[in-house]
């Protein structure tokens, strides 16, 4: 980092204070990161003197600390539970009597973009009960997480522009149907920075049967230095591929090799002050070789208890279902999750679900076979991960997200009792990190198909988590193309104030 990052982030001033500031910030953020990856590190470890200047430049970005927040908030980090493929939510949280006795009528309802048909209702097969002091709606899809429904604030009015999962995912992660756009774990990452330099400030896990349509653009930088993307943890073996250094050099000759290429980057850098792709390099260099030590650790969850391992899930079978994996994984992801935020990690991402069909919650096939295969997946590890939070006294400065890129139709599709996709009225929630828990926020229409009370669009979802993470959404900018570019865009967004405490 460099050393004007550091007066900009340890600064008084906020982080947007005028368009002349964001564009000196960007300016000098190219030209003045070239310290040398690893002599830092080395550095910690007693291979370098106090007068290497690869040093001394490195020291400099360690010690200014993240950005502050510009607003009062309780939560400092997030984990965000991606259910990729689109659940359906009136057969997990929202409700729908109506769409139970009606069940086998025929309605004429949108199934594509001013694509208008007639479908068959098909009401849920879940059976659904009011859990705690709140009274809020579960289903038996899910009868771990809903003995939590008190801590849950559940938005089950929220819509988006797409009815196609490539850009729906976009929308969700990025807030935009088009790849080039920071994720909300970059915007994050940039507004908040790092508190763990041996960590990435934000950190990707997928499931093991495949990631999301479109792939890395969900947790990329876009616009932004590259330093701000996801990193993509693999919980099974090796977290990261090509971790260790294929050379047997020793530390030192690793730290006078390096001094060379700093003396090379530096001189570099002085010739191309707006070049900032090598100030991403670097970083990455410096970050790979403090990964080698620390994420091995953060990652081995053996000196957890067998109890707290247990209360994930990590010791449950596999059902008998072909492309079921069973809790343990998304288990272990989880309290993989806990433990990085521990160590500094601001924003966790866990993929549940992957490839297609019916290996992730695109029920096209079979709405509850679906549920059979993923909902008992993810049920024991969230209660799991909710209940450790708390008890650890986590959960108040955490901000836990659940949700998909849409949701699902209330007719049926196909012959075994699928839904297609519906991008009109679905359901995430939110919990801890100062939200209000035990509460309902806005209604869709009697049959679950369209958000009709206090309609909420994705990027008012996304202005609520930044609120919930210190940021006023108008001022979190980044200049880019001309603008001052925003996760919420040009259009105008509303912060969902009613489910913050």
């Amino acid at each position: 980092m460099s050393s004007s990052i550091a007066e900009e982030r340890s600064s008084t001033v906020p982080l947007v204070a005028s368009s002349t500031d964001r564009r000196r910030f960007l300016w000098d953020a190219g030209a003045g990161f070239t310290g040398l990856a690893l002599a830092g590190m080395l550095a910690n470890e007693g291979f370098a003197g106090a007068g290497s200047p690869a040093v001394g430049s490195l020291s400099t970005a360690a010690e200014s600390g993240p950005v502050v927040p510009q607003l009062l908030h309780r939560a400092s980090r997030c984990i965000f539970l991606y259910m990729y493929g689109g659940p359906s939510q009136m057969d997990l949280f929202d409700y729908k009597p109506e769409l139970q006795r009606r069940h086998g009528e025929k309605v004429r309802i949108e199934l594509r973009r001013r694509d208008i048909r007639e479908g068959t209702l098909l009401g849920s097969q879940r059976r659904f009960r009011q859990y705690g002091e709140s009274g809020l709606w579960c289903s038996d899809a899910l009868p771990h997480l809903a003995q939590h429904m008190d801590e849950l604030a559940v938005v089950r009015s929220l819509y988006q522009d797409s009815f196609a999962h490539g850009s729906a995912n976009l929308q969700m992660n990025c807030g935009r149907v088009l790849q080039g756009y920071p994720s909300l774990g970059a915007w994050l990452n940039y507004g908040l920075g790092t508190e763990n330099a041996s960590l990435p400030g934000f950190v990707v896990m997928l499931d093991p049967r495949g990631g999301p349509i479109p792939g890395a653009p969900n947790w990329g930088a876009g616009f932004m230095e590259a330093r701000h993307q996801g990193t993509v943890f693999r919980t099974p073996g090796q977290p990261i591929l090509d971790l260790r250094p294929a050379t047997s050099d020793s530390l030192s000759v690793q730290r006078r090799q390096l001094e060379m290429l700093e003396r090379m980057n530096s001189e570099f850098a002085s010739a191309h002050p707006g070049y900032s792709e090598l100030a991403a390099r670097v970083a990455s260099y410096e970050l790979a070789f403090q990964l080698q030590s620390a994420a091995p650790e953060a990652l081995d969850v053996s000196s957890e208890s067998r109890a707290t391992q247990q209360m994930y899930g990590l010791f449950d079978p596999v059902p008998d279902h072909r492309l079921s994996v069973g809790p343990a994984v998304f288990g272990r992801q989880c309290l993989i999750a806990r433990r990085l935020l521990e160590r500094g990690v601001r924003f966790v991402q866990i993929y549940s679900g992957g490839g297609h069909q019916q290996q992730n919650w695109d029920a096209h096939f079979g709405v509850e076979e679906n549920l059979a295969i993923h909902a008992a997946e993810i049920d024991r590890p969230i209660a799991g991960l909710l209940t450790d939070l708390k008890r650890r006294g986590m959960l108040d400065d955490t901000l836990v997200i659940w949700g998909g890129e849409f949701g699902r139709q209330p007719v049926s599709q196909g012959s075994n009792g699928g839904r297609d996709h519906n991008p009109r009225g679905f359901t995430c929630w939110l919990a801890g990190g100062g939200v209000r828990g035990g509460i309902a926020y806005g209604e869709t229409d009697p049959l679950g198909a369209e958000a009709v009370v206090d309609r909420r669009h994705v990027r008012d979802f996304h202005a609520t988590i930044l609120r919930l993470m210190g940021f006023d959404h108008e001022l979190l900018t980044y200049f880019w193309g001309g603008l001052d570019q925003k996760l919420t865009g040009v259009q105008p967004a509303e912060v969902i104030n009613e489910i913050i405490a």
